[in-house]
């Protein structure tokens, strides 16, 4: 919960607004018919010039009125029940973009699995902004959630979020990304390992011998991290007997596009275009990518991967300028945080195996779903057989003739 600290120059009005805030949200919880009240004492006593000069009789009214509403029963949000008269668990989802068409199918299927189990459901966007992030997180703690969902902005400051949830006994689960905390009861996501294999894989199986561009994700992300230890592991062979070539790698802030497009053009720039593998660590950097080849007139010569099956990667991957993408199927994965947070709140044991957080040295529960490679050969038979594009939308930009057989 948010710490507030007055000060003698608080105005008695914002006291009195934050006592009533806190008053109601603190309802049912621990010492409230002690605490909150003493709280209300102390603020108008102590802070409150005007409080001071109340007539005592006026004053005790009050207090007695805010002692007996305290301890009425009086329905909250945290009391909410359903017709059977059962608790209505709480989720909040502290998400952290929806820039990526991916982080819109997460938060529809979440929501949409909420509502299936009658669970109540808050989300929160943060706009790539981790301190916007630790505010959201704040904000619903205030409002009583049974289970914290955070997909962190930051890996690293969102082990404070964790930290704060955990001292008011909420559990907390780690979503798609990985936090830098020993405290979160549950990190789910695909095999994120294997999804920086796959890329990797790919891309030598292609090429087994050239020079490579390696475009990662945001450093303050586990994920990318991850992925890029899988990826030099696949290539480390291949870079010690001299058969591939590095000729950069960065990490790209908020996995921008833009700024990948920018990264791309001074690779090709300093190498006089002679790149024959871009190793994309996602489809949205992989599209800034394929700008700036296709700004050269080499798109579709040089190998670029992607991950997360976006429409517009699919597409590029029909029209033969994205070589590969690692499907997720994000349905699943909603749907699994979800039921693993139902679960937690009833205090209910979870399925889940050790997974090894290299960053903080320690290992923690896991749920890692599996991933799938997807190139233009299997576009029909995967993303398109399960639902999750359109035959029609993926090869919208492919002439008739050139397309695959309708399923």
């Amino acid at each position: 919960m948010v710490r507030f600290v007055p000060s003698a120059i608080t105005p008695p009005s914002v006291l009195f607004n934050i006592y009533l805030r806190y008053s109601i949200a603190a309802l049912d919880k621990f010492c409230f018919n002690f605490l909150v009240p003493l709280f209300g004492c102390y603020i108008f006593f102590v802070f409150s010039r005007e409080v001071m000069q109340m007539k005592m009789h006026r004053l005790a009214f009050f207090l007695f009125a805010l002692i007996g509403i305290s301890c009425s029963g009086v329905p909250t949000p945290d009391n909410t029940t359903d017709s059977s008269g059962n608790k209505v668990i709480k989720i909040g989802f502290a998400m952290d973009t929806l820039k990526e068409e991916r982080w819109q199918r997460d938060k529809d299927a979440f929501e949409a699995h909420c509502k299936k189990l009658n669970v109540e459901c808050h989300i929160t966007v943060a706009n790539n902004k981790a301190d916007k992030q630790a505010n959201d997180v704040d904000n619903l703690l205030t409002q009583g959630i049974d289970v914290l969902v955070i997909a962190p902005s930051n890996a690293t400051q969102a082990a404070s979020m964790v930290e704060k949830a955990k001292m008011q006994g909420v559990p907390v689960i780690s979503y798609d990304r990985l936090i830098n905390s020993d405290k979160i009861d549950l990190y789910i996501s695909h095999q994120v390992p294997v999804i920086g294999r796959r890329m990797a894989e790919y891309a030598l199986a292609k090429v087994p011998k050239g020079t490579y561009v390696m475009v990662y994700g945001a450093s303050t992300d586990n994920n990318a991290v991850i992925m890029k230890k899988e990826q030099l592991d696949v290539l480390s062979s291949a870079i010690s007997s001299g058969d591939v070539k590095i000729a950069a790698e960065q990490f790209i802030n908020d996995w921008d596009p833009s700024l990948a497009l920018n990264f791309a053009e001074n690779a090709l720039t300093r190498n006089n275009d002679r790149i024959d593998a871009f190793i994309v660590s996602n489809d949205g950097m992989a599209g800034g990518v394929v700008s700036a080849l296709k700004n050269r007139g080499i798109a579709g010569k040089v190998i670029v991967t992607g991950q997360d099956a976006q429409l517009d990667a699919l597409q590029r991957i029909a029209e033969g300028t994205q070589a590969m993408t690692v499907y997720k199927a994000i349905i699943p994965l909603a749907n699994s945080a979800v039921e693993a947070a139902v679960k937690l709140a009833k205090k209910e044991p979870l399925d889940t195996k050790p997974f090894r957080n290299d960053v903080i040295g320690v290992d923690v529960p896991s749920i890692l779903l599996e991933v799938v490679s997807v190139e233009r050969g299997n576009l029909v038979d995967t993303v398109i057989k399960d639902g999750y594009a359109s035959f029609d939308d993926v090869f919208k930009n492919v002439a008739e003739n050139n397309r695959p057989a309708r399923p």
